[in-house]
C-alpha cells in the first residue's frame, strides 16, 4: 500500500509547539494549497490542509515558520476519530510531515523572502546557527 502525500504551500497561521506527556514535540499548522486551476470568476481557489509535524522537525518549525511562509511539506494522510463531551463523534484528517523544506527566508514578520529594498531575495538569509541537517543520524538514508 502507498500512503505518500507531497504538497507546496504557505503557512495559514503560526505553528503551534506542544510537548506530549512523554516529552515528545509535536508542532501543527495549516497549509493552505491553490488548486492548479480556476473558479468560474478567474480565481484560484485554496484547499487548508492540517499539517502535524513530530519530534525534532516539530520544534525546528515552531522555532523558523511563522504565517505566510512558502514551505513544501511531504508526508502521509492519516485519520481519526474522537467523541465530544457532548457524545458526537468527530472525523479528523492530517497530513503527518516526515519532511518540511523551508522554501523561503526573508523578514519574518510577512512571511515573505525580501531584501530591505523590497525585492525578492536571491541568496541564503538562513538563520544563525540553523542546520537543516540536524537530527538523529539513524534517520538517515546512507
Amino acid at each position: 500500500m502507498l500512503n505518500k502525500v507531497v504538497l507546496i504551500g504557505r503557512l495559514t497561521r503560526d505553528p503551534e509547539l506542544r510537548y506530549t506527556t512523554g516529552g515528545v514535540a509535536v508542532t501543527r499548522f495549516s497549509l493552505a494549497v491553490e488548486r492548479s486551476f480556476t473558479n468560474q470568476q478567474g480565481e484560484r481557489e485554496a484547499d487548508f490542509i492540517p499539517i502535524v509535524v513530530w519530534r525534532g522537525l516539530a520544534e525546528n518549525c515552531a522555532k523558523y515558520l511563522n504565517k505566510g511562509r512558502l514551505v513544501a511539506v511531504a508526508g502521509r494522510i492519516q485519520t481519526g476519530s474522537y467523541e465530544t463531551p457532548e457524545g458526537q463523534r468527530r472525523y479528523t484528517t492530517d497530513v503527518v510531515a516526515d519532511d518540511v523544506r523551508f522554501l523561503e527566508w526573508g523578514d519574518r514578520n510577512t512571511g515573505r523572502g525580501s531584501d530591505s529594498d523590497g525585492t525578492q531575495d536571491s541568496h541564503d538569509t538562513s538563520p544563525p546557527g540553523y542546520n537543516p541537517f540536524e537530527g538523529d543520524d539513524d534517520e538517515l538514508p546512507f
